[in-house]
């Protein structure tokens, strides 16, 4: 599939026009390894190494629209991966908004932090840290984003959220995985929506 020809599918799916416009100003190929660059723009997962993979775009754009971004805004990615969504993040919430990438594979967060700096994303970090505690010493976010399937969402990362605070992720068993939406309202943490059909790679925790 060709850039354009994703970005039209993308489109036709509904998708914002801010979503649509980070896919077109972030470059996936920089995302990927050499061997798989010529299938960047194919709607699919792609291997990054270390067992992880690159998201599926379809995917990446229904977890984006799901965290409903807004310019200025804090963010945490728990697995961050080869940092391609933590680049969408930085070209949604443009640059007074401030990201947080955590991977716990050593090899990847360094890659991931190369590759962002080739990309310009000046206000992006990358730890490569577990990301089962959150980032407690940069909390509250306005969202944080799991892009690793766990069982349960972990109760550290649902208490860094801000009040009104939306967090994603993919939960489930290893092989049927809903996305869910969760929003911190006061005290309570109430599951808006759960959309199924999905399969991520599973949580690593790590050290």
């Amino acid at each position: 599939m060709e850039k354009q020809q994703l970005f039209q599918k993308l489109k036709a799916m509904g998708f914002s026009k801010k979503i649509i416009n980070a896919f077109s100003n972030v470059r996936r190929e920089d995302f990927v390894p050499e061997e798989f660059k010529g299938q960047a723009y194919e709607d699919t997962a792609l291997p990054i190494g270390n067992g992880q993979t690159i998201s599926q775009p379809y995917t990446i754009a229904v977890m984006l629209s799901e965290l409903d971004l807004k310019p200025g805004q804090k963010i945490l990615e728990v697995g961050s991966g080869s940092g391609y969504v933590l680049a969408l993040i930085s070209e949604i919430i443009g640059k007074k908004g401030r990201i947080f990438g955590l991977e716990v594979v050593k090899d990847l967060a360094k890659k991931s932090k190369e590759s962002l700096e080739l990309g310009g994303c000046k206000n992006v970090e990358v730890h490569a840290r577990n990301g089962f505690n959150g980032f407690p010493e940069k909390a509250p976010f306005d969202r944080i984003l799991m892009s690793a399937v766990v069982r349960d969402i972990p109760k550290p990362l649902l208490k860094q959220l801000k009040d009104k605070g939306i967090l994603v992720a993919p939960k489930g068993p290893r092989f049927q995985q809903d996305i869910v939406v969760i929003q911190k309202q006061g005290e309570k943490f109430i599951t808006k929506s759960e959309i199924p059909g999905f399969i991520f790679v599973p949580f690593v925790e790590g050290e």
